[in-house]
């Protein structure tokens, strides 16, 4: 028998956010019970062309942050949007651009330990102006092109997890070619 969930309460509601616990019957029979916080889920955007790649810095107040250094990215807040079609719509909005092509590089958990939240990271190219898009009142977004020769340096400033992932691919890609 596969790990069974049991039981699941949820203590708290946000807007981003919903905080509780799981109850789960591993396959040995023993019950163990997990705080939990269930997110939407994410992606972030690798938007390069021949010479540089496109960042953003913005404030993140909840790490007392007032510029991290991040990809293009965004919640699935969406009811029904599939991944890509955020991460176009995510690439507009943070950078007014578009992209010709797109491939999913993969997705993974930020912190499995305690929350389901999943990113999935897409690779931009043939970027173009994309047409202008409605921009969030709240959000202070700095565009940053970063040229591609100095892609250490920007893994160095990065300490956002999704976009540190990203841009350490990216190295290796360069480094070694696409697969």
């Amino acid at each position: 028998m596969p790990l069974e969930r049991i039981d699941s309460e949820r203590l708290w509601e946000g807007k981003i956010v919903t905080v509780g616990r799981e109850r789960f019957r591993r396959e040995d029979g023993d019950e163990v019970t997990r705080e939990k916080v269930w997110h939407p889920g994410a992606v972030g955007i690798v938007a390069v062309d021949d010479e540089q790649i496109w960042l953003t810095r913005q404030p993140r107040e909840v790490v007392s942050a007032e510029a991290s250094l991040e990809i293009p990215a965004g919640k699935l807040d969406v009811p029904g949007e599939e991944p890509l079609a955020t991460g176009k719509r995510e690439l507009a909005e943070e950078i007014g651009k578009q992209a010709a092509q797109w491939e999913e590089i993969f997705a993974f958990y930020t912190s499995p330990g305690f929350s389901d939240e999943r990113v999935w990271l897409y690779l931009a190219t043939g970027l173009s102006d994309a047409p202008e898009t409605e921009v969030d009142e709240h959000e202070q977004i700095e565009i940053v092109t970063w040229p591609l020769e100095r892609l250490g340096d920007a893994i160095a400033q990065c300490e956002d997890s999704k976009s540190l992932i990203a841009l350490l691919w990216l190295a290796q890609r360069r480094a070694t070619g696409p697969a």
